[in-house]
């Protein structure tokens, strides 16, 4: 089995998302000490955002094969600016290749990349859930999603929220996602 473990966050040692996809990633191996591990820094080696002259390029063939020979994909992914780190939507327009990882037919669109298992350690610096009165404002991982899906797949979302809201908020969201990290099969 293949696992292909993503950051994206660009604050390094002080990103929520990062500690909760390497408690992830951890606990899979844990499981699975077997598991073939790859690991790409999105915040601190950037892919370059997709124009005509990036499609073909073998670094571009490289990315959507990366994520196409994953069995597993463990996503860290912040919420910046109401939305996901350019970084990871790079990323994503990378993998997102027609005849690839999705293809249009007589219904619409048919994703084809639904075999593989993607866990999203997804961290928001205020209040976004359903509930909340800021849930109008959630674009990250309602994103994140909709482009999973638009390939096929349902993704398993692991989420601290309101981590900027202090020491002792942070420190409680991060403690209940870490536990959650614990509950993956």
């Amino acid at each position: 089995m293949k696992l292909l473990h993503l950051d994206s966050s660009i604050l390094g040692d002080g990103s929520v998302s990062r500690e909760i996809s390497a408690a992830v990633v951890a606990h899979l191996h844990t499981a699975d000490p077997a598991l073939d591990m790859v690991y790409r820094d999105l915040g601190a080696d950037p892919l370059p955002h997709v124009t005509m002259a990036e499609l073909a390029t073998a670094e571009a063939q490289a990315v959507v094969g990366e994520f196409l020979g994953a069995d597993i994909v463990v996503i860290g992914a912040p919420m910046y600016n109401f939305g996901i780190p350019t970084q990871l939507k790079s990323w994503f327009d990378h993998i997102l290749v027609a005849g690839l990882t999705f293809r249009y037919g007589a219904e619409g669109a048919e994703g084809l990349a639904g075999a593989k298992r993607v866990i999203v350690a997804h961290a928001r610096g205020g209040l976004y859930g359903e509930d909340s009165a800021s849930a109008v404002a959630e674009h990250a991982e309602s994103h994140l999603r909709s482009m999973l899906g638009f390939m096929g797949i349902e993704p398993e979302f692991v989420v601290a929220e309101g981590v900027a809201l202090g020491p002792e908020r942070r420190a409680a969201a991060l403690q209940a996602a870490l536990a959650r990290t614990e509950a993956l099969a």
